[in-house]
């Protein structure tokens, strides 16, 4: 092969028991009598480890003639082969790479001492190992997966560069680190004890109490950890890792399960973590937000590749050029394109939404659990058919139950919802236990599965081809979430509601999850109702706006739908945020508060976007 090719094997996907070996008996190279590609139990003659089953294929990837050929990928029955030319500027040597024929990792972001650093780039590109990798719990084997990894040689390969300093003190203790994982709902299954337990393991700088304060998790302080919900968790999470006293902070993703409001809290205590005059602290950020990001880092990484089979981290940018170049698709200092479509704004809201034929008028409604429970009051009001109603607010406000009633899986205490209306919901948590295909699932909902207009309009914006034949039990967080999208707008239905899509989902399966409900709606008319905290999507994605306030799981408030400036505008003004768009791409920025755009905007009414 080529030095700028590398072949990945999916292990998950490869079944040699369901195929003939077409790819190794169609190989140019193995009708020549070469060995490219044979069974990994033959790797035993070397000495070499066997990965997987013996009876699955390796890719000798000397011999592999690469993706020009690509006949093994197009034979292979189970899309488990991946053949890709890496950009020509890399090293021949990865950084790390997990196995014979897996995932491999270029470069590293360069944590810098008093700033905080982010990292861009979509799931699966080896952002999490590059962090685990910076906090000393992986040691980089540079592309020898076969041996023992050793510091000593990571430190040769990076001498003279900006790491260098970053990495001797790393080997050497000189520095201290600390570290929040990308997946809170695994830390109940590693801590068994309740929040204040654990917050008091890690109190090493005395600012427990503030934080607890700050973060709002002083009523779950006495509750076992595997008892709170996921942003409870994610707040937990923070707190633990913030009390931390350590030189280096390395944040894996910090707003899943947060609403906006929170999320900013979490940005504020990061930003005054790090401008601490006393004491000279750095941030590393993996996120996902656009706009927190923005507001948050010093400067940024981007990271590109091919999810799952190689990822590569950029110099350090400038952080609005590199969020914009990563929505242009397009890397100027490396000459790269890493997207065929840029993602653009300026097209979006704040518009004026075409009001259509009216689908439901509905009634002022209330709905309590019960004396001292919580409780929700909706006003009265209108949806039309082929909108998309945007609905947002603090957690625990009454979003989640709102959609509930309109599914029908609530009844309210008043206000009695005769709709006549066909309701397609997807929930805000997504439990799956059925021990069922994924084509299977989506073939039984939909009769129009597989046809040209289902595989354009849902399953390609929603990535779902390359995981049709696995387990849904066996999908990440990020694939259920799509799968339930695809489920929830394959149903014949009137309205479709919900509930917190951009869950699990990276900035472009966002955008594509986003096109897939917008196109969905305005080919079939039909009508969204889409409840969500990532403020891109909502702005991409909504013609009107319904906004909750009140006191979270105390008493909740939904006001009747209005214009997206009206709506934002009061969402913005309850959280004391404003927001501008960026010259160049048009996409949402947080000013940053007391600055002279945030006061004047305040000022003037405007906080979402200037008139």
């Amino acid at each position: 092969m080529a030095d700028d090719s590398i072949a990945v094997v999916d292990l998950d996907r490869c079944q040699p028991d369901r195929c003939n070996y077409e790819c190794a008996n169609y190989c140019p190279p193995n009708r020549t009598g070469e060995e490219c590609i044979t069974k990994r139990g033959e790797m035993a003659d070397d000495g070499d480890p066997i990965e997987g089953d013996p009876e699955q294929i390796r890719i000798s990837e000397e011999l592999c003639l690469g993706e020009t050929c690509g006949i093994c990928v197009e034979k292979c029955p189970f899309d488990a082969i991946e053949i890709i030319n890496l950009p020509q500027e890399l090293d021949d040597e990865p950084t790390h790479r997990y196995g014979d024929n897996a995932f491999a990792l270029y470069g590293l972001p360069v944590p810098a001492p008093g700033n905080v650093t982010g990292i861009l780039g979509p799931n699966g590109i080896g952002k999490s190992t590059a962090v685990k990798a910076l906090a000393d719990e992986l040691v980089p084997n540079l592309g020898e997966y076969g041996g023992d990894a050793d510091w000593e040689a990571v430190l040769d390969r990076y001498r003279g560069s900006e790491l260098q300093n970053y990495l001797t003190q790393l080997i050497d203790e000189e520095i201290t680190v600390a570290r929040k994982p990308q997946y809170v709902d695994q830390i109940p299954k590693q801590f068994d004890g309740n929040t204040r337990q654990l917050l008091e393991q890690t109190d090493e700088r005395g600012a427990l109490d503030e934080l607890v304060e700050r973060l709002s998790i002083q009523p779950i302080m006495d509750q076992p950890i595997d008892s709170i919900s996921g942003g409870e968790l994610q707040r937990v999470a923070i707190a633990a890792t913030l009390a931390r006293d350590a030189d280096f902070y390395f944040l894996d993703e910090i707003t899943p399960y947060l609403d906006i409001g929170q999320r900013m809290v979490v940005a504020r205590l990061i930003r005054e973590l790090a401008d601490d005059p006393d004491a000279e602290r750095s941030m590393l950020v993996v996120e996902h937000d656009l706009a927190i990001l923005d507001l948050l880092a010093d400067t940024l990484h981007v990271a590109y590749g091919e999810a799952g089979v190689f990822g590569v981290m950029t110099d350090p940018k400038s952080v609005r050029n590199g969020i914009n170049e990563y929505l242009e698709g397009y890397l100027n200092n490396e000459n790269m394109r890493i997207r065929p479509e840029s993602i653009t704004f300026e097209e979006h809201a704040p518009r004026e939404s075409t009001r259509g034929t009216p689908l439901v008028e509905y009634p002022e409604i209330s709905k309590s659990y019960g004396d001292g429970e919580f409780s929700l009051d909706v006003d009265s009001g209108m949806i039309y058919e082929g909108e998309v109603l945007g609905v947002v607010g603090p957690n625990g406000i009454g979003k989640s139950t709102l959609a509930k009633l309109f599914a029908g899986s609530v009844e309210p205490d008043s206000g009695g919802l005769g709709f006549d209306l066909d309701i397609s919901y997807k929930p805000q948590y997504i439990e799956i236990d059925q021990p069922m295909r994924v084509d299977s699932f989506l073939s039984s909902i939909t009769d129009e599965f597989g046809t040209s207009y289902w595989d354009t309009e849902v399953a390609k914006p929603l990535q779902l081809n390359s995981i049709m034949e696995q387990q849904l039990t066996d999908l990440s967080g990020g694939e259920r979430q799509r799968v339930a999208i695809a489920a929830c707008l394959s149903e014949p239905a009137d309205l479709y509601v919900l509930d917190e899509p951009s869950a699990h989902l990276d900035v472009e399966q966002r955008v594509q999850a986003t096109s897939a409900i917008r196109r969905y709606a305005e080919n079939h008319d039909a009508t969204a109702l889409v409840i969500d905290h990532d403020i891109y999507m909502i702005d991409l994605l909504a013609d009107r706006l319904m906004v909750f306030d009140g006191e979270p799981a105390q008493h909740g408030h939904a006001a009747a739908p209005q214009e997206m400036r009206a709506g934002m505008n009061d969402f913005l003004a309850d959280l004391d945020i404003t927001f501008r768009r960026d010259e160049g791409t048009g996409r949402p920025r947080i000013n940053k508060p007391g600055s002279q755009k945030d006061s004047q905007q305040k000022r003037d009414g405007e906080y979402y976007y200037s008139a």
